[in-house]
């Protein structure tokens, strides 16, 4: 039988020689699931980005399914597709923000506490937050500055309770 050569991107083997290899990784299709593969691993911007620049697919809005499939070349996406794409964007956004303030060197507590605060004031004026509760389970403990921190890796019992104090489930059964 002699020996196979299997493509990881294609999911298929064949019989290994120098012209199926060769005539295999120049094939179109394997350009499509090589570029398939790679695109699993963008960024929500750039995916935004293609996806804005792009006009949308008639075929795939009338009928919900398009013969190119991920191929083709108009967008499949619809608005609220989009607006789910953008807010990850937004999320991803502050998450790299939110990461870069907490780390950095010269940085005091008053400007941490001054710049809490008004994230916290920010959040309450648009109402994504329903009461200080959620506020609070919001904040986690990755957001403190280490300064503030007196001990290090203590154990999740003996580290202090919220300000606002834990929520508690009303349909909590004990065993």
């Amino acid at each position: 039988m002699g020996r196979r050569y299997y493509c990881d991107y294609c999911d298929r083997s064949f019989q290994d020689n120098m012209h199926n290899r060769k005539k295999h990784l120049n094939g179109v299709q394997h350009h499509r699931a090589k570029k398939a593969w790679f695109d699993h691993f963008r960024d929500f911007a750039a995916i935004l980005y293609d996806e804005q620049a792009k006009k949308p697919c008639r075929k795939f809005l009338l009928k919900g399914i398009c013969d190119f499939g991920p191929n083709c070349r108009f967008s499949h996406m619809s608005e609220e597709d989009l607006s789910d794409l953008k807010r990850q964007v937004e999320d991803e956004r502050q998450h790299r923000e939110d990461s870069q303030d907490r780390f950095m060197p010269g940085r005091s507590i008053e400007d941490w506490l001054s710049r809490r605060e008004k994230k916290r004031t920010a959040l309450g004026s648009k109402g994504d937050l329903k009461n200080k509760e959620d506020c609070e389970e919001s904040q986690t403990e990755s957001d403190i500055p280490q300064q503030l921190l007196s001990f290090h890796d203590l154990p999740p019992s003996l580290i202090p309770p919220p300000a606002a104090g834990w929520k508690v489930k009303v349909n909590t059964e004990w065993s």
